[in-house]
């Protein structure tokens, strides 16, 4: 077994103070340029000259439909995070033994998110959901929407369209619920297979897995639905589900990526290879060209049906002076640069490489989050100013924050896990 080599099998990270003030630094300096955006906003941004009422209504909605971006994308990554996990345990896969701790370990955050959740769409629901509105409901009036009453049992049910969403809100809770549940359950069995050894706890990370990825199958997609896609009440896409899942689990991978490059320049993970390395490379590189092709097909289909309700999801982000560039940069930052950067093998295996590409790709999945939600809450308000690169880097620092903060209580490397030896041996 892989405890008669020199590796350290019990080795904790150690999250020092001066780690801690830097990533904290970032986070304060994040609320510094926010602040700044929301003054911005409230004395000189948006809106009619000399109406304050004007200005402060977008200065608030643009907070809201920033909060409600960073919720659904830091909740992508983290719930990543325990898919991954499961993904290498329902595989049986051996070379990511070394590795599992890191990615459960993002799962801390789901809790913190499901409250941030919760707590933005009550406050906020009216400036970020058209479909929350009592008056779209009311049958001859001028404000009645005939598609989106059509929609509404699906927000509403039981009870009566524009009223209290709680089909929607246990939904919500379901998806969290169970999230939560699952990472805990696999995180509490690999942490007993530490203390005890044994196969026993890997078949019942095995099973638990499986049963996580189909209900992760199911509700990754409805979530999108719900969270994203309803934003824009009256179009929709067949694909979303896949394209959300597409680019969260980017996003993780890239997420992933960062982390063990930066464990391995602090000295940790001494088992982890270049091999290692590569194969999160190719993860990295593959699943760009994934979420392109799914990207790709959204947009073609949607293209050449040319259907007016379809299309106008894609018209009004193209042809608008505060999106259209940006859809570009998306296209740019998570496709082209990681094609052509991550091609060749030895791109793959250098750590160089992996940390500009990952780090350009998390800011590029966050675009294309941006690009999915502000257009459908703010209309021409939108665009990327201060408010939006502070409130990014709050979350950042706050979710690197929790996950290293875990991740120091307990050990560095699954010890008893029973394919460590053939991760040691790993080559490709």
């Amino acid at each position: 077994m892989a405890q008669g080599t020199n590796y350290n099998l019990d080795q904790k990270f150690d999250f020092t103070a001066g780690l801690k003030k830097t990533v904290i630094t970032v986070g304060v300096a994040g609320a510094v340029l926010l602040v700044l955006g929301i003054l911005l906003g409230m004395f000189g941004g948006h809106g009619h000259e000399g109406d304050a009422d004007h200005h402060a209504f977008h200065w608030s909605q643009r907070l809201f439909a920033n909060l409600w971006i960073n919720n659904v994308y830091f909740t992508g990554i983290a719930i990543i995070g325990v898919f991954f996990f499961a993904i290498q345990y329902a595989a049986q896969a051996g070379w990511s033994a070394p590795l599992v701790r890191l990615m459960i370990s993002f799962g801390h955050w789901l809790p913190i998110a499901a409250v941030l959740m919760l707590g933005t769409f009550f406050i906020a629901n009216h400036d970020l959901f058209h479909w929350t509105h009592s008056y779209v409901y009311d049958k001859g009036t001028e404000t009645y929407d005939r598609i989106i009453d059509g929609k509404g049992a699906f927000f509403y049910w039981p009870l009566e369209k524009g009223t209290f969403p709680v089909f929607f809100i246990v939904r919500m809770i379901l998806f969290f619920g169970f999230w939560v549940f699952f990472f805990n359950k696999l995180k509490n069995l690999s942490q007993q297979e530490d203390l005890h050894g044994g196969n026993s706890y890997w078949y019942a990370m095995r099973k638990w897995s499986a049963i996580f990825l189909v209900f992760f199958a199911v509700s990754s997609s409805m979530s999108a639905w719900d969270w994203v896609m309803s934003i824009d009440t009256h179009w929709f896409s067949t694909l979303f589900g896949w394209y959300v899942f597409a680019s969260w689990f980017v996003a993780g991978l890239s997420a992933i990526t960062l982390f063990i490059l930066f464990l391995k320049d602090r000295g940790y993970l001494e088992m982890v290879n270049q091999n290692h390395i590569h194969d999160m490379g190719k993860y990295v590189f593959a699943f760009s060209i994934f979420w392109t092709y799914i990207w790709f097909s959204q947009f073609l289909l949607i293209y050449y049906a040319n259907i007016p309700e379809e299309s106008v999801y894609f018209i009004e982000r193209l042809s608008s002076d505060v999106y259209g560039s940006f859809i570009y940069v998306n296209i740019g930052l998570n496709f082209v640069l990681p094609f052509f950067v991550l091609m060749t093998r030895d791109s793959k295996r250098h750590g160089v490489f992996l940390k500009l590409v990952c780090t350009l790709i998390l800011f590029g999945h966050w675009i294309d989050f941006f690009l999915m939600i502000q257009p459908g809450t703010l209309g021409h308000n939108g665009g990327i100013g201060l408010m939006e690169i502070g409130l990014l880097l709050v979350y950042a620092s706050a979710f690197v924050l929790v996950v290293l903060t875990n991740l120091s209580k307990g050990n560095l490397i699954a010890k008893n896990h029973p394919m460590l030896e053939e991760s040691l041996h790993h080559h490709i």
